[in-house]
């Protein structure tokens, strides 16, 4: 079977680069490389994307193999009926490790089309990084780097005010674009550079703040076979996802008339206020998610199809769902409740094995902005601790012991948090690891240890999971 690149499929024209997306994982490129392709297909918008790779170790250089091309798959279920679609995704253009090619990463601020900057770093990756200079090739953070690219852009085209940007971030992290903007203003100060250029930052370039939701499982390897078999070339970089989509993005007419999704079959929202949608995504849907994982895992399931079907652990999600999070949210409970039941659905979706531990990445800053705002809305608005959330954090902080019953847990986390559990877990006693878990700010953005009666509970909780395991364990945290 041949290979996927340009020449086997007689790909002999490519678009100009009008976008440069950092991240190349199979979020973005099931998610906004898809829906720029919708763009390019049914408007003919004409946007090339150039990948940059914002850590050290990636692979643009897969990418680069098949000359960025590979096959979106999407497969789910819409009211009762089956939908399964697949695409060729043919815009990005070229992939840049800056690591490596540090000249080249600098070069596309030079290109005369580009008008967008797209990422999707993780939530830790829009950050301050007080270490990171304009020298460096590359800088650390990826803020640094985008100050670094506007830099060079500003200076080359001369301060031209019509070769502004426009940016938008993909982090799940509330205000993603403007805590860019704000850290990118930062470096402007601390690399000493010239006021021409922090105003141009602010008045030639706009942010604006996002929300994405779609279901990405990613490249299909159990099943790889089967959908080797539906195409006609080799394709190393498949990706699959559900068939929901919607992104929600803060911005006025002029982001519609520069981002014509209204001519899509896609569900596009440019609004003014994205925070209802943000509040109802992140708690219900991203927070079931994240809630699952460590306890669902310890459990022994696999998958969140798996979870949500299992008598036990679905029971769990639907009570953590509705009887917790759902109880936290300022929206009507109806609509959060239907909302809820749609989110439920998708977890089913047939189609769709959606591992727990692809979603275990950085689990501690994505229960931390998912799951905590939940849990301590809980407490206040009750004054007592939600039994389903706090038996979920006993469950991460177990999984981040990284064993259980003898087997490896897919921990995957920056070094500071994995070293910092690998000590925590040295404690002597249950009520210490809980006390420093709870305590380390650097995890939580405050000092939990404050909240009241949660310390005593995560105790209970743990002492209960590693004496009768997950089911009974929790049957008995429940009736404390």
């Amino acid at each position: 079977m041949k290979k996927l690149n340009s020449e086997n499929i007689g790909l002999t024209e490519r678009n100009p680069i009008k976008i440069v997306q950092f991240g190349e994982g199979n979020f973005l490129r099931a998610f906004v490389d898809y829906a720029f392709q919708e763009l390019n297909d049914t408007v003919n918008f004409d946007a090339g994307i150039a990948v940059v790779q914002p850590i050290e170790n990636g692979m643009v250089h897969l990418l680069n193999e098949q000359d960025g091309l590979y096959t979106l798959f999407m497969k789910g279920l819409s009211k009762g009926q089956e939908i399964q679609e697949k695409k060729l995704i043919t815009n990005l253009v070229k992939g840049i490790n800056p690591y490596k090619e540090y000249e080249s990463y600098l070069a596309l601020a030079k290109e005369e089309a580009l008008a967008f900057i797209i990422s999707n770093t993780t939530e830790s990756g829009i950050a301050y990084d007080a270490n990171d200079t304009l020298a460096m090739q590359p800088p650390n953070s990826y803020p640094a780097k985008v100050t670094a690219l506007l830099y060079e852009r500003f200076k080359h085209f001369k301060g031209d005010t019509t070769k502004g940007l426009t940016i938008i971030p993909c982090e799940l992290i509330n205000n993603n674009a403007d805590t860019l903007k704000e850290i990118i203003l930062k470096y402007c100060s601390d690399w000493q550079l010239e006021e021409a250029f922090a105003s141009w930052i602010l008045n030639s370039n706009c942010f604006h703040n996002t929300l994405v939701d779609r279901i990405v499982p990613g490249y299909p390897r159990a099943e790889i076979e089967a959908y080797n078999q539906q195409l006609d070339y080799s394709d190393n970089l498949i990706v699959t996802a559900e068939t929901f989509f919607l992104w929600v993005i803060e911005g006025d007419e002029t982001l519609k008339q520069k981002l014509p999704f209204d001519k899509t079959k896609l569900d596009v929202k440019i609004v003014a206020d994205m925070q209802p949608y943000r509040t109802r995504k992140v708690r219900i849907l991203n927070g079931a998610h994240t809630a699952m994982v460590p306890f669902s895992l310890l459990y022994g399931n696999e998958t969140v199809k798996e979870t949500v079907d299992n008598t036990f652990t679905g029971s769990f999600v639907h009570k953590a769902i509705f009887e917790e999070i759902n109880e936290t949210i300022a929206m009507d409970k109806n609509e959060l409740d239907e909302f809820a039941d749609e989110i439920l659905d998708r977890f089913r979706n047939p189609f769709i094995k959606h591992n727990l531990s692809s979603i275990a990445l950085n689990s501690i800053s994505k229960f931390k902005v998912r799951v905590l705002p939940s849990l301590l809305g809980y407490v206040a608005k009750y004054g007592k601790i939600p039994t389903h959330l706090t038996f979920s954090l006993a469950c991460l902080i177990l999984f981040y012991k990284g064993t259980w019953k003898g087997k490896l847990l897919p921990v995957d986390d920056s070094s500071d948090i994995t070293d910092a559990f690998a000590e925590i877990w040295k404690s002597s006693t249950t009520e210490e690891v809980v006390q420093k878990t709870l305590a380390n700010v650097a995890f939580w953005d405050e000092d939990l240890t404050a909240v009241s009666g949660l310390q005593e509970a995560l105790v209970h909780a743990i002492e209960e999971i590693n004496s009768n395991g997950i089911e009974v364990g929790f049957e008995n945290f429940s009736k404390q």
